[in-house]
């Protein structure tokens, strides 16, 4: 498996002397080879993830949402929250901020001794598929935040202008994109309902999960 790499817009590394901060930066992020590594559990059916997030919660250049789904990959509950672009990007903020909006919408499994439900996270951003560094930071943020609230850690999803891509599996599609207009609820599967889940981040109420297309 081969991967792209992108400057970060966020993290730049330029002739400037290095900081202690920026270096901290650089180790809370994961590469696409160590998140490869990982184990990270693979979507069964990722076009149906991202577009039921994608209707739901509608999301926009710098737009995070993050979601719980149980064993069988239905929707348990989610979150969408903006980036502060005026933040470097950091695995350390960005776990605390997936952290705080992981425990408004669904309680901890923190009393389990293996987790039992995976949260994923659809960022969307400019440019283009390949990896950036505050794809790594995202990346870093979502494992710990996992860790912290008992749940295991699943895929990390770009969306773009180009569309969606599962970052570290190779999979993806054209549609949705970030200016792709979202399924309307005529669209949406009836036999897939997985009934009301709990959301944040102002998404409107519980709409019927997308079928594959």
């Amino acid at each position: 498996m081969t991967f792209g790499f992108a400057p970060s817009a966020a993290t730049s590394l330029s002739a400037s002397p290095v900081s202690a901060g920026s270096v901290n930066n650089l180790a809370r992020m994961l590469e696409p080879a160590e998140w490869a590594a990982a184990g990270i559990p693979l979507l069964r059916s990722p076009r149906e993830v991202v577009s039921g997030l994608h209707a739901r919660h509608r999301p926009t250049p710098d737009m995070a949402v993050v979601a719980v789904l149980d064993h069988e990959e239905r929707l348990t509950a989610s979150a969408s929250f903006t980036r502060r672009t005026t933040v470097a990007a950091d695995g350390w903020e960005f776990r605390n901020e997936l952290l705080a909006h992981l425990r408004r919408v669904v309680p901890h499994d923190l009393r389990r001794r293996t987790p039992v439900r995976t949260a994923v996270l659809l960022y969307c951003r400019e440019g283009d598929e390949r990896w950036t560094e505050e794809d790594g930071a995202w990346m870093w943020g979502l494992r710990d935040a996992c860790t912290l609230h008992g749940l295991r850690c699943g895929s990390y999803i770009t969306l773009t202008r180009g569309g969606w891509q599962v970052l570290g599996e190779g999979r993806g599609g054209r549609r949705p994109s970030s200016v792709s207009p979202p399924a309307s609820l005529a669209e949406l599967s009836a036999e897939d309902d997985p009934g009301p889940v709990r959301t944040g981040g102002g998404a409107s109420e519980a709409l019927r999960r997308t079928a594959a297309r």
